[in-house]
This record gives C-alpha cells, sequence and structure tokens, in this order.
C-alpha cells in the first residue's frame, strides 16, 4: 500500500530535504506584530529576533488547524496515497497531534499518527527514518517500531545564550534573569520524556560548550551502535561550529553533523544564540 508521511514544520529539515523525501509538512504558526505566520513561510528566525531587538512584544505561538491537516490529507489521497503516516511535534509542548488526530477521522484512509517527543531535528530525524523505510518497502507497523526504538535513544541539549526570552515568555523569573545575565549564566536545557526542562547551567560560552561535548559523550558511552548527529542554531552559526569543532576535538565519532538552524516557533520561545546538537543511535 503506497504510504504518504506528513509532518509538521518544526522538524526544522529543509524545504529542499523534504521535497526529496517525498513527506509534506503542516506549518505551525507565529503571531508577531499584528499579523499571524506560517512557519518558515511568511517568518524567518531573524525576523523575529531582529524585531525584538526593536522593541517589539514577544511572538507567540499555535498549532495548525484540524483543517491544515485535513488539506494535507487530501492533497496525499490524491496523490495516490492509500495509508498516511503523520511524525508531530511533541504532545506536551504542543496541540499540533490532536489537530492531526481530529482531521483523520475524515481522511479516507487509514491514518497513523506517531508523537515523536522531540522538537526540530528529533523530529526530522525520525522523518528521514520513515522515509528510507517506506522507500524500501517496510511497512508501517514496522516502521513505527524502528522509530520508538530511535526516539528511545535521543538526547538533545541546548545552550540558552540570552534569558531575555525565557523571561518574556514567562519560563524564568525576573530576578534569575537578572543575576543569570550578570554572572553570564548560561542554562542547558533539554528534552525529557517530551517535556522541556533544564538540565544544568554553565558560567560562559567554553564552560557551556565542555558541558555539552561531556554529556553528548556519556550519552553515546550508554548506547551501542553508530551515533547520529546534527548540530543546531538559533541566528549563530558560528557557535554550532565551535560545539561541531569541539565534538571532534573529544575524539567523538559520529554520522551526519549537518548544521541546521532552529526554526521560527522554537526560535521564539529561546531567543538568538541558543545552539547545540540532537543525538540517536541509528536503528
Amino acid at each position: 500500500m503506497k504510504l504518504a508521511i506528513i509532518t509538521d514544520s518544526t522538524c526544522d529539515l529543509r524545504a529542499e530535504q523534504l521535497e526529496a523525501l517525498g513527506v509534506q509538512r503542516v506549518h505551525l504558526y507565529v503571531s508577531f506584530q499584528g499579523k499571524t505566520h506560517r512557519d518558515w513561510i511568511d517568518i524567518t528566525p531573524k525576523d523575529i529576533i531582529d524585531g525584538v531587538k526593536a522593541g517589539a512584544d514577544l511572538p507567540t505561538t499555535s498549532q495548525p488547524s484540524p483543517e491544515d491537516f485535513a488539506v494535507a490529507y487530501r492533497d496525499a489521497v490524491a496523490a495516490g496515497a492509500e495509508q498516511i503516516l503523520v511524525i508531530t511535534i511533541s504532545t506536551t509542548i504542543s496541540g499540533t497531534y490532536q489537530s492531526a488526530n481530529i482531521a483523520a477521522a475524515d481522511a479516507g484512509v487509514p491514518v497513523t499518527l506517531f508523537d515523536s517527543r522531540q522538537a526540530s531535528m528529533g523530529i526530522g530525524n525520525l522523518v528521514r527514518i520513515a522515509a528510507t523505510m517506506r522507500d524500501e518497502g517496510v511497512g508501517v507497523e514496522d516502521i513505527v517500531r524502528a522509530l520508538e526504538r530511535t526516539r528511545d535513544t535521543m538526547r538533545v541539549l541546548f545552550a540558552v545564550d540570552t534569558l531575555d526570552f525565557l523571561l518574556k515568555g514567562g519560563r524564568m523569573s525576573r530576578t534569575s534573569a537578572l543575576i543569570g545575565g550578570m554572572l553570564n549564566i548560561k542554562p542547558i536545557i533539554t528534552l525529557d520524556d517530551g517535556k522541556i526542562v533544564p538540565a544544568t547551567r554553565a558560567r560562559g560560552t567554553k564552560k557551556a560548550i565542555a558541558e555539552l561535548v561531556t554529556r553528548l559523550k556519556a550519552h553515546a558511552g550508554q548506547h551501542q551502535g553508530p551515533l547520529v548527529l546534527d548540530f543546531l542554531h538559533s541566528q549563530d552559526v558560528a557557535a554550532a561550529e565551535n560545539l561541531k569543532r569541539a565534538v571532534q576535538d573529544a575524539g567523538v565519532r559520529y554520522e551526519g553533523g549537518d548544521v541546521y538552524e532552529i526554526g521560527a516557533v522554537i526560535a521564539s520561545h529561546v531567543g538568538p544564540g541558543t545552539f547545540g546538537f540532537y543525538a540517536h543511535v541509528r536503528p
């Protein structure tokens, strides 16, 4: 049966990569400066960061509507899909999965939904695995099992450069932000079972990079198999490249190693200068 794969715009794979994989994406929304924009289409992370620096209020984000997914399902069926697999951002971060599920009732073909429990390239790598397996003729049930195994080995860590966005977004007290800024504290955050949680703190960028490398090496040591690694940033490609060099200098062996920019939705919450990695073990 012909399988269509659909994801959402927070996967952070580039448009040309999704096209090459034969994967559709449904866009989340960013409300900023009085307008509602489609993630990666009408607005970029640079638009947000430049606007906030110029004095604009922090943007808000929202999930796609069920109708957005219904349109994607109709397009997939019109192209010959007999089954649909949807891979979304973590349900603890966004209601995107819920919208996809509501629309599935009228899709006309079986729809399988998969909660990535991730964001950014955590979703992107699951999408790549699913598309590769589909093209090899693997059925949707076996694809989902492989995604579950991969998800269990995923690890993400981000060092946040500025505390302003966390403060304005209500994720940190003003006192903590003030002290953190004075001490050059870089919060390091992660996802734990799909939830955004603090991992640790580091004083300064060099120590943040060292902490990220140490934790990456520890994670790699806990899992057997080839390590796949992607580096991420929010309007600071140099920071991601510096982290990549530090990982290489530490002797960590990995596959992949591409550098991706975090999309507008996630950048709205973490701000500029954020950098980190997404790692998993290849199934």
